[in-house]
């Protein structure tokens, strides 16, 4: 008898971030990126001399939840929807567990974008969102076998999910995106003409 079966699954988790508790204020989190933004000049800074749409504090601000009681408090609940992902990809950790390595603003104007990338040095990413108007840009995750596959053919269009090469998530805010940090990704451009806001982190094993 034929058989045919998917192998080598990339797994996306996405959730409300209040799913597991503790409750984050979002209307006082959007408040706080866009208090950060304003009075971080370094971060200001790095964005203009590297041509970054918007700003983020990744290259400036490494210390949010020690700074700011409403990231400690957003750490405190990603802490376990990590381990719940984790758990579903059946991580043997042994005596270590997975800790917030780091943890970044992103606020993406009109037009703004992040192109295509990984994050070499963790196990686990993610995003959770605070800003999504109308119109902006979802998360676009690409088929990490892409680079192999040569001269196979394009997919027809409406093939199923795990066959795309390109699967695009539209997260609402209040949600939390994971996956594992290998998965390369990218923010096409924000078509709105409102800023995206969102907060991205990274989890190591230790």
């Amino acid at each position: 008898m034929t058989q045919i079966r998917s192998l080598f699954a990339t797994r996306l988790y996405r959730a409300s971030l209040s799913e597991h508790g503790p409750a984050v204020d979002s209307a006082e989190l959007e408040s706080s990126c866009w208090s950060i933004a304003e009075d971080d000049e370094a971060g200001q800074e790095w964005c203009d001399a590297n041509s970054y749409p918007g700003y983020t504090s990744y290259a400036s601000l490494t210390d949010l939840p020690w700074r700011f009681p409403i990231f400690a408090a957003l750490v405190e609940a990603l802490d376990k929807h990590v381990a719940a992902f984790a758990e579903d990809l059946e991580f043997d950790l042994g005596d270590r567990k997975l800790v917030v390595e780091d943890i970044w603003i992103n606020i993406l104007p009109e037009g703004g974008t992040h192109s295509s990338h990984i994050h070499p040095h963790s196990v686990i990413s993610g995003t959770t969102y605070v800003s999504m108007p109308e119109g902006t840009s979802a998360l676009k995750l690409e088929d990490p076998r892409l680079g192999f596959m040569m001269a196979a053919p394009a997919r027809r269009k409406g093939c199923r999910e795990e066959l795309k090469t390109f699967v695009y998530e539209a997260p609402s805010v209040g949600d939390v995106l994971l996956w594992e940090s290998w998965l390369r990704h990218e923010v096409p451009p924000n078509m709105s003409e409102e800023e995206r806001i969102s907060v991205s982190f990274n989890y190591k094993w230790e």
